[in-house]
């Protein structure tokens, strides 16, 4: 009976979220590919030469092959585009001054109007001879590609093809080859305006499923299972066309005496919800290439309350103070590690006891840029918790207090809660809002 149950809630809320569309601003299939591909070229002319400059880059290959994909390849070619064809090369050529970057395919099949075809076809071999000749013509000094022992986002060019890329070269231009590692994550971590107001769309979307979810819309307390409502978010995100970049964690707490203090997160899974229980959950998906990364929490009210109980919403306010805490230490040019312990500072004159793991957010869930605590490292992250802190770029805020909570008999309860928000250089700002009060099940 439960699972027909849920089956109807799922059909009709299919059938009511393809109606409201419109209202949602969720684009058709059809129509996304021409605003994905506005924001690619407006990165493309106007981003790119600037970062090409900053990171001291005559040239950047991008190389990538069928079923191997590089993982910067879709930022760089429009859509609809799945993957490299065949082996598919991208080369980006800073002429200077006012002439900008040059863009060029050195490939089997055209990249449409983004790039210019500089090789019309061939055997294999013709293709990697045809690229030797035109980085001889264009003698750049420094010639980036793919490759970092730091961040896997920049180390995308295959063994077999930086072999093959060297011997089209020659010893002179294979001497000049250097790591993009600097080039790719500025690349990957900065936002333009235009991606500012679609991503606040998409946050907007998984925050508004996220209150649906923890609704008596979704939830019947002794029936309803964290993994029925795991499953309704995933398939709202599947009816609406948005892809989620993970599987919807959905988790219980039931504060008692007997849990561990130290214990890193708390929560039990696969079971039925009863009333009393404390809801989380984590979400991410992706809208038109920008990805979200969502955590809040719900209450399913016991008989006789009409709302949760004062300790609760104090925890709520105290997890509120904890970002704002933490955002208050981000300042540009501070690394993640310094950022990290000038929010750690703070939270202990507060008095609250906090995890912070924070990372950046964009293109992918898990993005590069400065890494501010991890959850099983309180302390500096080597490298990547290095890289400091570029305006206009996306975090996901994230990190959980846990607060003694007096009607649970002073049991610690753990507020794990994560927001997507933007850097301007000056502030954080949260894209669609943060959670501020309890979801209730009613």
């Amino acid at each position: 009976m439960r699972s027909i149950l849920i089956l109807i809630t799922l059909t009709l809320l299919t059938a009511l979220a393809r109606a409201d569309n419109a209202t949602l601003a969720v684009l058709p299939y059809d129509e996304r590919p021409v605003a994905e591909n506005r924001i690619v070229e407006e990165r493309l002319n106007t981003l790119l030469p600037t970062l090409m400059r900053e990171a001291n880059i005559d040239m950047w290959l991008v190389i990538a092959r069928e079923y191997n994909d590089d993982p910067v390849f879709l930022s760089l070619v429009p859509k609809p585009r799945f993957t490299a064809r065949r082996t598919t090369i991208l080369m980006f050529h800073d002429r200077g001054g006012d002439a900008g970057v040059e863009r060029l395919t050195i490939s089997r099949y055209p990249l449409g109007e983004l790039y210019d075809a500089a090789w019309e076809g061939g055997d294999l071999a013709a293709q990697w001879e045809r690229l030797g000749e035109i980085v001889a013509e264009r003698k750049p000094a420094r010639i980036a590609i793919n490759v970092s022992d730091t961040w896997p986002i920049a180390d995308g060019l295959s063994h077999g093809l930086h072999q093959k890329l060297e011997a089209a070269l020659g010893s002179e231009f294979s001497g000049r080859l250097v790591s993009s590692e600097q080039l790719v994550v500025r690349w990957m971590e900065t936002r333009l305006p235009s991606e500012v107001q679609v991503w606040q769309r998409a946050v907007g979307l998984a925050r508004a499923t996220i209150a649906e979810a923890f609704s008596a819309a979704v939830i019947t307390p002794g029936v309803t299972t964290t993994e029925d409502v795991a499953w309704f978010i995933r398939s709202r995100f599947e009816s609406q066309g948005l892809a989620p970049w993970f599987h919807p964690d959905v988790n219980v707490q039931r504060p008692s005496a007997d849990q561990d203090p130290d214990a890193p997160f708390y929560g039990e899974y696969g079971v039925v919800i009863q009333r009393g229980d404390i809801l989380h959950t984590d979400v991410g998906l992706c809208y038109l290439a920008l990805c979200t990364d969502t955590q809040e929490m719900g209450y399913v009210l016991r008989l006789g309350e009409t709302e949760p109980p004062a300790g609760l919403q104090q925890a709520m306010a105290d997890g509120n103070r904890w970002q704002d805490l933490l955002t208050a230490t981000f300042k540009t040019g501070q690394t993640g590690n310094e950022i990290l312990s000038a929010a750690q500072r703070a939270i202990k004159r507060a008095g609250l006891r906090s995890s912070i793991y924070t990372h950046p957010l964009g293109l992918v869930g898990h993005g590069p840029g400065p890494t501010i605590g991890m959850w099983d490292n309180q302390g500096p992250t080597p490298d990547r918790g290095d890289w400091p802190l570029y305006p206009n770029t996306g975090y996901a805020i994230e990190g959980n207090i846990k607060v003694a909570v007096p009607e649970f008999d002073n049991a610690l309860v753990q507020m794990k809660l994560e927001q997507s928000a933007f850097f301007d250089g000056e502030q954080v700002i949260y894209l669609a809002g943060r959670q501020t009060a309890w979801h209730i099940v009613r």
